[in-house]
C-alpha cells in the first residue's frame, strides 16, 4: 500500500519553492504571535486557548491541509503528468494511499508541531492546553488531508473549493453557527483534544463517539472515493 517512488515525487512536489514558503510562513507566524503575546501579556490560559483554537486550529491547520492535500495530486492532474504515473504497474489505491500518507505527514509536521511549540510558549502547557491542541491539530490533519486529496482528484479548482471550505465553513460557519459545528472537522478534532486537556480547558459541540465516527467516515470515505476517481481518470485516458 506504500510506494517509495510515488512518495518521493509527492514530497518533491509539496516542498517545492512556492508551497514551501507558504508552509513555513503560517507556522512561523503562529510562533511569532505566541512569543509576542507571552512577552507583552505573560502566561494566560484563556489567551493560549484563544490563539491555539482560533488562529491555529481554526485557520492555520485547514489552510495547510488545503496546500498539502490538493498539492499531493492536483498539479499532476492539471498538467497531465498523472498519465505517466498511471501508466506504471502500480495499483491506484496504492498511489492514493501513498499520497495521503505524505500529505498527512506534511500537514502534521507543519501544524501539530508548531501548535505544540506555540502552546508551550504561551502558557507552558498549563492544563495540558498545548498538548491537547497539538493532538487535535494532528487528528484534524488526517481528515483534512484525505478530504482535500479527494478534492484534488475530482476538480481542477480544488484549491479554490478547499479555501472556501477552510475559510468560510471552518473559520466562519463552523465557529459561529451552532448547527454547522456538527459537520466541522475542527469540532471533531476538538472533541478528541478535550479528552487530553484538563477539564474545561477545551470544549467541543460534538461528543467524542460521534466525532470519532465522523472522522473515520470522512477519512476512509474520501480515500476510497479518491481511488475510484483515479481509476476513472485511467479509463478516460484509455478511451
Amino acid at each position: 500500500m506504500f510506494h517509495p517512488t510515488v512518495a518521493r515525487l509527492t514530497y518533491r512536489a509539496l516542498l517545492g519553492r512556492r508551497r514551501a514558503l507558504i508552509l513555513f510562513a503560517l507556522p512561523a507566524l503562529l510562533v511569532v504571535i505566541a512569543v509576542a503575546i507571552r512577552a507583552l501579556a505573560g502566561a494566560d490560559d484563556s489567551t493560549a486557548s484563544g490563539i491555539l483554537g482560533g488562529f491555529a486550529l481554526g485557520t492555520m491547520v485547514p489552510l495547510i491541509g488545503v496546500i498539502a492535500g490538493t498539492g499531493a495530486i492536483g498539479p499532476e492532474i492539471d498538467d497531465g503528468s498523472v498519465v505517466y504515473l498511471l501508466s506504471k504497474p502500480v495499483r491506484r489505491s496504492t498511489i492514493i494511499f501513498t499520497k495521503l500518507l505524505v500529505a498527512t505527514g506534511v500537514t502534521v509536521t507543519f501544524s501539530a508541531v508548531p501548535v505544540l511549540l506555540a502552546g508551550f510558549v504561551l502558557n507552558g502547557n498549563s492544563q495540558q492546553i498545548a498538548v491537547a491542541y497539538a493532538v487535535a491539530a494532528a487528528i484534524a490533519s488526517v481528515a483534512y488531508s484525505a478530504l482535500f486529496l479527494l478534492l484534488g482528484t475530482i476538480t481542477r479548482h480544488a484549491v479554490v473549493f478547499g479555501l472556501v471550505y477552510a475559510l468560510v465553513w471552518e473559520a466562519f460557519f463552523g465557529t459561529l453557527v451552532p448547527g454547522a459545528r456538527t459537520l466541522s472537522v475542527q469540532q471533531w478534532a476538538l472533541a478528541v483534544g478535550q479528552k487530553v486537556g484538563a477539564e474545561g480547558a477545551l470544549t467541543s459541540d460534538v461528543q467524542l463517539p460521534l466525532a470519532l465516527c465522523l472522522l473515520a467516515v470522512v477519512t476512509v470515505g474520501s480515500t476510497w472515493y479518491a481511488g475510484r476517481r483515479l481509476k476513472s481518470l485511467t479509463l478516460a485516458g484509455e478511451e
